[in-house]
């Protein structure tokens, strides 16, 4: 059970009261709720969400414990990552009964999962928590990182892994524009303009951080954002914007500009979802 614990700094006690579920067809007393620790290459699926004729991540899961269990089985992630995005520690959690836990050991059921899914995911960590527990509801922060490559030459080992721009950044100026936007704000113009009709769009951003790193030999820029809870494609549309400022087209105070606007069309380009992985979700 180490692996979300240590990694997440999740305790397990987690009262059902908190997002939990209608306690559905296994009845209130004999459901136990499992969580599961996952990583995946999100250039193979179409998101994470279950979609009808299409390979996904919660499809190919599912799919697995039906097999396992013999009936449908519903399950609930930390955060739908979009097509293209990657994931190196997404949670999910899911009910079965008290026969079905003890029909095999967790450790069993890890196997049978990473034989039965889809190759390009893979499950670390599996264990039972509180019943009624939500990778949903429960988490209390999630952190993504954002993967920017500046050189002039193709990165053939980390392309999948990167937005390739080929041009000089000004990391100080992205900096500075990162800062408009840490605290609770209304994010409308960070986010897809469908998604917000009629929904609220204040988000809290704890972190924001522009980073120098290297990934495989080659030399990165990371964007580390790290908030409570975000809109769709919000992340990739703040490193759209804040590129867009590392490039010279607009100061840092643009991006303070673009915040108070609440219209997505005031805002920088999407960031290709292949930069984006899901880091880490905090409970």
């Amino acid at each position: 059970m180490e692996g979300i614990v240590r990694q997440g700094g999740f305790d397990g006690s987690a009262s059902p009261e908190a997002g939990a579920p209608d306690a559905g067809p296994l009845g209130a007393l004999q459901r136990r709720t499992l969580a599961l620790e996952m990583a995946y290459d999100g250039s193979a699926f179409s998101g994470f969400a279950w979609q009808p004729g299409r390979l996904t991540v919660q499809g190919s899961l599912n799919e697995a414990l039906e097999l396992l269990y013999k009936r449908p089985v519903e399950t609930v992630c930390a955060g739908r990552t979009d097509a293209g995005v990657h994931a190196l520690r997404q949670v999910v959690s899911f009910d079965v009964s008290e026969e079905e836990l003890a029909s095999r050991s967790l450790a069993v059921l890890k196997r049978s999962l990473n034989a039965l899914i889809d190759d390009h995911a893979s499950i670390s960590v599996i264990q039972e928590m509180q019943p009624g527990f939500s990778a949903r509801f429960d988490a209390k922060a999630r952190e993504y990182r954002y993967y920017l490559y500046r050189g002039d030459t193709r990165p053939v080992l980390i392309d999948g892994r990167v937005w390739r721009l080929g041009w000089p950044l000004d990391l100080d100026a992205m900096r500075e524009g990162a800062r408009y936007l840490i605290g609770e704000h209304d994010f409308k113009s960070f986010c897809l303009s469908a998604s917000a009709e009629g929904k609220p769009t204040h988000r809290k951003v704890i972190e924001l951080t522009v980073e120098e790193q290297e990934l495989l030999g080659s030399p990165v820029v990371v964007v580390r954002v790290l908030g409570s809870a975000f809109l769709h494609s919000m992340v990739r549309t703040i490193v759209g914007t804040l590129v867009a400022v590392g490039l010279g087209k607009h100061p840092s105070s643009w991006v303070g500009e673009v915040l108070q606007a609440c219209d997505r069309g005031a805002a920088g380009e999407t960031a290709p979802a292949k930069g984006l992985i899901l880091w880490h979700v905090y409970y």
